[in-house]
């Protein structure tokens, strides 16, 4: 018989800061890159295609000395039921002996850890003097990005958003998005300075960027390569499927490319049709190794930058372990026998 802590949605948004979202996810790729973390293989299944599916992802990341799963299953018939329709699940469990440590809620961590990571990109990959940001696409994921990215880059000074495929969203929920960045970076200590807009021309708009975040479903090109001006960097973080593709392909041909996992990159990120394409056919490092100084990441200002972020399990199991250890320090959450 064992203990294990159980940590609620509430439970998590007391303990987890996108600060600390932000220093856990640049900690894993270090330890993917130097060898203390691990990815084990995806599980995808559909239980019918377009309507439910699940995916797991898992590993073991020795810093925090634990290895877990994160499920996540997405009914899309939910809503109609007033169910939301994904939910995601974490356990972690002890790396020395197996024992069940904690289950906690892992859309409340999903978000922070999806926003460090598409962030992180920014930080290392993107011209130290980018001032317009464009965050392509406007759903739940958009406020965590760009609040993220401001956090890492505060001399940001214009944020747009836009969203391609139904051009008028943007302007829809751009006072939902602002207020959620505002939120995020107060819990955080920091303080927005960048003016938040929203347009409907998404060329003109991308025409102007030195930073683009893409996150959207989709599955054809949003951002055409012909609008894309030198010196621009684009982390890429809707897919996380094959067959999604939010940019032109036309892009990878004279850019330096950026992945969390070379595997997944090429299996179900954006560098996937790409590469099938004969357009790339590796990544010039991952994301891990320029944090490390293992390898070089922007080398001119003239040069384009794509980082492809699938998502990763050591980005779940490092924000679980420090949020593990704050829960156990101040004794939030529920603890029960097994």
């Amino acid at each position: 018989m064992g203990m294990i802590r159980i940590l609620s949605e509430q439970d998590i948004e007391k303990l987890f800061t996108l600060k600390d979202a932000i220093a856990a996810v640049e900690e894993a790729y270090l330890q993917k890159q130097e060898g203390g973390g691990e990815l084990w293989p995806m599980v995808f299944h559909e239980f019918e295609p377009g309507v439910a599916d699940l995916d797991i992802k898992s590993g073991n990341l020795d810093s925090e000395n634990i290895f877990g799963l994160k499920i996540v299953s997405w009914y899309g018939k939910n809503p109609e039921k007033n169910l939301p329709a994904l939910f995601g699940t974490s356990m972690i469990f002890d790396l020395e002996t197996g024992a069940p440590k904690a289950v906690l809620n892992a859309g409340a961590i999903t978000d922070l850890r999806t926003g460090a990571a598409g962030a992180i990109g920014v930080k290392y990959l993107a011209r130290k003097d980018s001032k317009k940001l464009v965050m392509a696409g406007c759903g739940a994921l958009a406020p965590y990005l760009v609040a993220a990215a401001l956090y890492v880059m505060p001399g940001i000074e214009e944020v747009t958003v836009i969203n391609p495929h139904n051009p008028g969203k943007a302007e829809a929920e751009l006072s939902a998005i602002t207020e959620i960045v505002d939120r995020l970076l107060e819990k955080s200590d920091a303080q927005r300075t960048a003016v938040i807009t929203a347009n409907a021309d998404a060329e003109h708009t991308v025409r102007e960027a030195d930073v683009i975040i893409t996150a959207t479903p989709s599955y054809e090109p949003m951002i055409a390569a012909e609008w894309v001006k030198e010196g621009t960097h684009i982390s890429c973080v809707g897919a996380d499927m094959s067959g999604k593709e939010e940019i032109d392909a036309e892009i990878f041909r004279n850019a330096r490319v950026f992945g969390d996992d070379s595997r997944q990159c090429f299996s179900v990120g954006e560098c996937e049709i790409p590469a099938k394409k004969g357009y790339i056919t590796e990544l010039d490092a991952e994301i891990g190794a320029v944090i490390a100084d293992a390898s070089a990441g922007r080398q001119t200002e003239n040069e384009i930058t794509i980082f492809d972020s699938t998502g990763i399990a050591l980005q779940d199991l490092a924000s679980a372990g420090k949020i593990l250890k704050l829960a156990e320090e101040q004794g939030i959450g529920s603890v029960v026998e097994i």
